[in-house]
């Protein structure tokens, strides 16, 4: 019964390939797609699976994710047995912080005490964007009669560098774990494939709380992949896996750890295509989050003596209380409360909350963040040596400007 599964949402990411978005924020908490922050897709997977007893273990620059955690998911009924507890790292085991995801579990067994016939424990990441039923995987686990699960999906082989791979048989028991090696192991009848973990475990509680307790005795780095699972398998443990692929086509579902600031970059300019891989507007499937109390967007049209100063948005997401005054935007995504004057272009960028774009300015490929205030006649994205010298630019020409930047 889904009731009595507990789950740990690790969230306490440093993100140090998306800095500077996680500044002041974990990576978790950073916004993404207009209206939502990257932990809420988790989340929403949570709350739609039915899964309601959530530890969400938090760390570095915690604040800004606690305040949204406070505000948008305060929506469980602690009479029912539910709850969502953002958990601090507190040395209870020691004097040391978390030191990797599996003492990060380690240091918070202690949950589980207050949970009374613990079915299964599921792990899972607050920092991916991808959306499934954990019923499947739990399902999946049940029957297999595995001490673990690890849910995986499939990639090309070219990318494993970039990934932790998952060697498997061709029964999908688990038989080994290499992390970003350019010749990982594919799998099996798909010589150019691999299985790319995506950090989601389903455990037996007395397995999970052995596994731990070894492997906090060793020195190790910690880790559910590089130690835990092959710590298992060295005492053949049963480890399977759960391939996450759509039961309709066989094809891989979307799944994507947003590593760098290149690939957030992209996962958000997929959203406004016409066709977006990963689809928003699943009323099925709805993605929850903190909303202000914003008005609805709005342009505004300066009159037929003013048609230069047409409030114009294209293949866009617009988030509530933005304005666009006389200004164009165009495949490009404004966050909430975003201001674009007269006579302004913003082009392929991402304004986080409270952008205000002064009149007459240019913005091209460019994340701009929280409360920046770009001044009248600014010109963004279009002088690479100009853009390097003043903001941070990433390896495919993208600008990001900070928060707090006087622009």
């Amino acid at each position: 019964m889904k009731e009595n599964i507990v789950t740990f949402l690790l969230a306490g990411g440093k993100g140090e390939r998306l800095f500077p978005l996680t500044k002041d924020r974990t990576k978790p908490a950073v916004p993404f797609g207009g209206a939502y922050r990257i932990i809420d897709f988790t989340l929403s997977n949570c709350v739609n699976s039915g899964f309601r007893k959530i530890n969400v273990l938090i760390q570095y620059k915690s604040h800004s994710l606690q305040r949204h955690l406070r505000l948008g998911w305060n929506i469980f009924d602690m009479q029912l047995g539910e709850y969502i507890d953002a958990v601090p790292a507190q040395q209870r085991m020691g004097d040391d912080w978390y030191k990797g995801t599996a003492d990060a579990i380690y240091q918070n067994l202690y949950n589980l005490d207050d949970e009374s016939s613990v079915s299964e424990v599921l792990i899972l990441a607050g920092d991916h964007i991808y959306k499934m039923d954990y019923n499947d995987l739990v399902d999946a686990h049940r029957n297999s009669g595995a001490d673990l699960t690890v849910a995986a999906v499939r990639f090309p082989k070219k990318e494993s560098v970039q990934l932790g791979v998952i060697e498997v048989d061709k029964d999908n028991n688990v038989i080994g774990f290499s992390e970003k090696e350019i010749d990982s192991h594919t799998i099996p009848n798909d010589p150019e494939s691999v299985f790319a973990s995506m950090g989601i475990y389903v455990f037996n509680p007395k397995v999970l709380r052995e596994e731990l307790n070894e492997d906090s005795n060793k020195k190790t780095e910690h880790d559910f992949g590089k130690n835990i699972i092959n710590q298992m398998l060295k005492k053949k443990r049963k480890v399977t896996l759960f391939d996450f692929k759509d039961k309709n086509n066989n094809k891989p579902n979307y799944w994507l750890d947003i590593g760098t600031l290149d690939a957030y970059y992209d996962a958000n300019m997929d959203l406004v295509r016409v066709d977006p891989v990963f689809n928003l507007y699943d009323k099925t499937w709805p993605i929850r989050t903190h909303q202000e109390p914003f008005p609805p967007a709005k342009t505004v049209f300066a009159g037929d003596d003013h048609k230069d100063r047409t409030g114009l948005v294209l293949d866009s997401l617009v988030a509530s209380g933005c304005i666009v005054s006389g200004g164009r935007v165009q495949r490009s995504i404004l966050s909430y409360n975003v201001r674009i004057n007269s006579f302004s272009n913003v082009e392929d960028s991402i304004l986080l909350e409270g952008v205000n774009v002064g009149r007459h300015s240019k913005i091209k490929k460019a994340i701009i963040d929280k409360d920046v205030n770009i001044p009248e006649n600014t010109v963004i994205g279009y002088d690479p040596q100009e853009d390097k010298r003043r903001f941070f630019v990433t390896e495919t020409g993208i600008v990001v400007v900070a928060k707090g930047t006087k622009v």
